[in-house]
């Protein structure tokens, strides 16, 4: 299953579903008067909701109340997406696919009001986190970031976002799964970035939520919702989105404020760059090898350009996303047996890992 980038949201689609969802009593007819019937003496009395039904209730009005005020609308010339309030010098975290090329913006607050000018702090594709800056910050209430390493199997959560250009919407479901391994997928189908320890939710994430807050009843932000699955014959997978843990939003997004680039992403490189080798047959059979980085981890070992990567750690890597998935659930500096095909056949060897680099 492949998971598609959950925005940014072109413009004309928001158009689109705003005519198709115009009220029926819009074309002029006259509807016709219903009969009224006595209400039910259940109704005519009222029933008292549970306790359990009420305080639940009482607490997603409460976080949403919170918690919406930090979450906005980030335009670009070609889409839209959302954004967290990180704090109060106006910086705003969100995805790197939500930004893409662009480095001014349109920032619109849930609460409202003229859109707001923002420039481009930063961005780091490989982890899909980006920072930009609000030129005017006044009114900005900043999101209170939670640490997602506390996150249970089962807990409910809220995602808060922009999905489809309706601004400021909040859907419900649970923590489905912890430590995720997901890559996203471009509209063209080229590979997105790799996502490493994603939150599985069941609250729905659609075209434009890239950005927002996954958020507990708590009202802290446990996530950045990101990807929507999909399945190649069947589309969009109901229920099942990932988003990046706060606990890597925020260490990034800080090395983005503070550095303007990414000086310590935690993920492990071969120190190559690659692309997929196709076998006689048509499919994939290994990620052929295109440059190496000297003094890297892969050039000490010997790999050149041409050869073709077979396995990294015992795990096949058919494709560049499958290799890109291995690395991110290793540390730089650990040990690996890699299996590739060189000139004069299969070969195993021992690389020691280096750092991805950050970029800006």
């Amino acid at each position: 299953m492949t998971a598609r980038s959950a925005g940014p949201l072109a413009l004309v689609l928001v158009v689109a579903t705003a005519a198709c969802t115009a009220p029926s009593h819009t074309t002029g007819a006259t509807p016709a008067t219903p009969a009224v019937s006595a209400p039910s003496q259940n109704h005519s009395q009222g029933i008292r909701p549970p306790a359990a039904a009420v305080a639940m209730e009482s607490a997603y009005e409460q976080v949403i109340k919170r918690v919406l005020p930090s979450i906005v609308q980030i335009t670009t010339g070609t889409g839209l997406g959302s954004g967290v309030v990180f704090d109060t010098q106006g910086h705003i975290v969100t995805n790197a696919h939500v930004v893409g090329g662009a480095r001014e913006f349109q920032v619109t607050l849930a609460t409202g009001g003229q859109p707001r000018s923002a420039t481009l702090v930063g961005a780091f594709a490989a982890g899909d986190l980006a920072v930009i800056k609000v030129a005017d910050d006044h009114g900005l209430a900043p999101a209170a970031f939670g640490d997602s390493a506390n996150l249970r199997v089962g807990q409910m959560v809220l995602a808060m976002g922009n999905p489809l250009g309706f601004s400021g919407t909040v859907t419900q479901g649970i923590v489905s799964a912890l430590g995720r391994t997901v890559s996203g997928q471009d509209d063209d189908g080229a590979p997105g970035a790799t996502i490493a320890d994603a939150i599985q939710t069941s609250a729905a994430i659609n075209r434009g939520n890239s950005g927002g807050a996954l958020v507990d009843l708590s009202g802290r932000v446990v996530g950045i919702p990101t990807l929507a699955a999909t399945d190649p014959k069947l589309g969009a997978a109901n229920g099942i989105g990932f988003a990046i843990p706060s606990a890597t939003a925020s260490d990034i997004a800080n090395q983005l404020i503070r550095q303007g680039k990414v000086v310590n992403t935690h993920r492990a490189a071969l120190g190559v760059r690659v692309g997929t080798a196709i076998g006689e047959d048509g499919e994939p059979i290994g990620v052929a090898v295109g440059a190496i980085t000297p003094g890297g981890g892969a050039a000490k070992a010997g790999i050149r350009p041409g050869d073709v990567i077979l396995s990294v750690n015992g795990s096949p890597t058919p494709t560049t996303t499958a290799l890109a998935q291995v690395l991110a659930t290793l540390n730089p500096g650990k040990q690996v047996k890699v299996e590739y095909l060189g000139e004069t056949g299969e070969r195993t060897v021992t690389v020691t890992l280096s750092e991805l680099p950050g970029g800006s």
